[in-house]
């Protein structure tokens, strides 16, 4: 089973449900045969700058942010920990506006995308771009959600 806790230190319309974000996490760790705990953090975009800058050395907010969890050299140490995700509410309801996605389809895709960046997934490079782009689009049929690439700039990969 996955264990999610949802961390919302910003509220915002359009914010998924616990039973949404639930979903989407239980969606992508499907072949998983290990029990996850995922931590998603619902920020504003002061603590996303602010993160950004930290962790990325990038100026100013983005949508999403993951740390992957990782474990101490330490024998006998055990952690259902997969990782944190920060996502920052304002960015994704603008991208979505800018993309004329619906908000609800473009968090779906930004928690999947987190949740990869979790179990190791990048886009570094075109093909592991390809090959995770790949992963998003056939968990979100899964949910009738369409390609979020099919109108996506750079900017968002």
């Amino acid at each position: 089973m996955n264990q999610l806790d949802i961390q919302r230190v910003f509220e915002s319309d359009g914010q998924p449900d616990e039973n949404s974000l639930q979903l989407w996490v239980d969606t992508t760790l499907a072949n998983s045969e290990e029990d996850t705990e995922v931590v998603i953090r619902i920020v504003d975009v002061a603590e996303s700058a602010g993160l950004n800058e930290n962790y990325r050395h990038k100026s100013g907010p983005t949508n999403i942010l993951s740390f992957p969890f990782e474990a101490p050299d330490i024998d006998g140490f055990e952690c259902d920990l997969l990782g944190d995700l920060v996502i920052c509410a304002p960015v994704l309801a603008t991208e979505a506006q800018e993309q004329h996605k619906p908000l609800s389809d473009h968090w779906a895709h930004i928690v999947i995308h987190g949740v990869l960046h979790l179990l190791g997934y990048d886009h570094i490079d075109d093909a592991d771009a390809q090959a995770m782009e790949s992963k998003e689009i056939s968990i979100l049929q899964q949910l009738n959600i369409p390609n979020p690439y099919t109108q996506v700039t750079d900017h968002e990969r």
